[in-house]
């Protein structure tokens, strides 16, 4: 499998996370695990479409995708080979551009063409036409398409009420209270609760946990930290804390997850 992350345009940083491309003419099945970070996600598929087991039974999902916030891990396995251009937004991003309700996506990967949305449609179609001419490995053509798009698309966003906390939750790799991320906002908690529900889908206080968790993903990166600091510096009790909330995003003991192995999640993990 290739992965590719590309870096959007500055003026669409509030926005846009990145950019990324995935491409293999391996049509093997192999089942992936997706894991939290934060982010949502536009992924349009021209290769063959992915199943998905969120819980129960798999789903043969469609072409075109958004995937909402993830409380937990789940599962994905391709039907043939691979080839997908995605979107990965800023936390409330969705809300502010196209006017979603973030909760009512919580733990969901729906097909994009159920949403009433006329300008996710036209982004479809410039996709398609990538796709059409042959453009859709190209890095530098579809980061100009997508830059493009969205630098007309941002003109008409609405303004993002969570800018403070959000600020605060990322700065601190999660290490903050709900105190600490009303305050930031200058709401009461319960509004926070309300805004975080519209705009982001999760709660702030378990929105902040996801974060801390990935920071677990740059401190082992780094490879200079010992399981003890690794612990320490992402804010958790003791060891036994930490082993539990690892084990609830990803199913694994951390001293058996692979972390240095390519697959889909390290690859939005480790950014």
């Amino acid at each position: 499998m290739e992965f590719t992350r590309v870096k959007p345009h500055p003026d669409l940083d509030s926005f846009i996370e990145c950019y990324w491309m995935m491409y293999s003419e391996d049509s093997a099945p192999l089942v992936e695990k997706i894991i939290p970070d934060g982010f949502t996600e536009i992924i349009f598929n021209y290769g063959d479409v992915y199943k998905s087991k969120i819980s129960g039974d798999w789903t043969l999902l469609s072409q075109n995708l958004l995937a909402g916030q993830l409380r937990t891990f789940f599962y994905l396995q391709n039907t043939g080979s691979t080839g997908s251009i995605a979107v990965k937004l800023k936390p409330a991003a969705l809300t502010q551009l196209f006017g979603i309700s973030m909760d009512e996506y919580l733990g969901k990967i729906v097909d994009l063409d159920s949403l009433p949305t006329p300008e996710l449609k036209h982004l479809k179609e410039k996709i398609d036409d990538c796709v059409k001419f042959g453009y859709n490995r190209e890095e530098q053509f579809v980061k100009r398409i997508l830059d493009e798009y969205f630098a007309k698309l941002i003109q008409g966003a609405s303004d993002n009420p969570l800018k403070g906390p959000l600020d605060l939750i990322f700065s601190s790799n999660g290490l903050v209270t709900v105190a600490e991320m009303a305050a930031a906002s200058g709401v009461s908690e319960r509004q926070l609760e309300r805004l975080f529900k519209k705009y982001i889908g999760l709660s702030p206080k378990y929105y902040a946990r996801i974060i801390r968790f990935n920071y677990i993903f740059q401190l082992i990166k780094s490879k200079e930290n010992s399981w003890a600091e690794v612990v320490y510096q992402s804010g958790y009790y003791d060891q036994s804390h930490f082993i539990h909330n690892f084990k609830a995003f990803t199913g694994e003991d951390p001293s058996a997850y692979f972390f240095g192995e390519k697959n889909m999640a390290n690859f939005f993990l480790n950014k």
